[in-house]
């Protein structure tokens, strides 16, 4: 049986090419099941790619994935989705011309048809999205998207929550909303979250480990309470 703060996802030297252009080098990192991981460093270190690795939507080059004790080989998003990866990718991407129901019921292709439902929880995380079913994905707001996107991503019941750049784009009053609909399913210990994400101070207050990249390559990670918070920031302000 899984405990809070088992090590749910883990990698050994993850390399990925664009082409002929490699973009990660040797990457090396773990997120614990009940702990929210931050990916953090300027633009165009690879944090992106990271997280494309991890769901499958790029292919890795090199290197070792497990979840939850099992390697995986490299496979495609829909089988990483199926194997309990959540992925909200940076600009959310919700199909516009779908309802807002219809959008979270994309999710279901990664479940057994008996479990085929949208869960209650997502209407008591996102109200907005009770009164806004039938609306279509494109007319709502960028933070009404994000939420829609987070629902989408649960409902395929996952093991690891890929979040990347949650907060871009986004009214202060739904960034607090955000870090909180995180901090509840980090404490109820059931997934492990890993969290790309620019501002500084949103992912500083959630995470409990961080891991910093420069140019592709981790130059620093561990537990919050083992670095140092100025040393995080000067790295992300280089």
């Amino acid at each position: 049986m899984s405990t809070s703060g088992d090590e749910l996802l883990k990698i050994e030297n993850l390399n990925l090419h664009y082409g002929h252009s490699q973009i990660l080098y040797d990457v090396s990192m773990t997120a614990k099941r009940g702990e929210v991981t931050s990916v953090m460093g300027t633009n165009g270190v690879g944090k992106t790619s990271l997280m494309k690795a991890i769901s499958g939507r790029h292919p890795r080059s090199g290197g070792r994935v497990w979840l939850d004790g099992e390697e995986l080989k490299i496979l495609p998003g829909y089988e990483m989705a199926k194997k309990g990866v959540g992925y909200v990718p940076q600009g959310r991407e919700i199909f516009p011309l779908l309802t807002v129901r219809e959008n979270m019921e994309t999710g279901f292709n990664c479940l057994p048809p008996g479990e085929r439902r949208v869960p209650e929880e997502m209407f008591e995380l996102f109200p907005v999205l009770r009164e806004m079913q039938g609306r279509r994905g494109g007319d709502l707001s960028g933070g009404q998207q994000q939420q829609l996107a987070i629902a989408r991503a649960l409902i395929t019941r996952p093991k690891l929550l890929v979040l990347d750049e949650p907060t871009e784009g986004i009214q202060p009053n739904i960034i607090q909303l955000i870090g909180e609909v995180i901090r509840k399913l980090r404490d109820e210990g059931e997934m492990a979250i890993v969290l790309v994400e620019q501002f500084f101070d949103f992912a500083y207050d959630l995470a409990d480990s961080f891991v910093l990249m420069r140019r592709g390559a981790v130059i620093l990670k561990g537990p919050k309470a083992e670095l140092d918070r100025e040393e995080l920031l000067a790295g992300v302000s280089v």
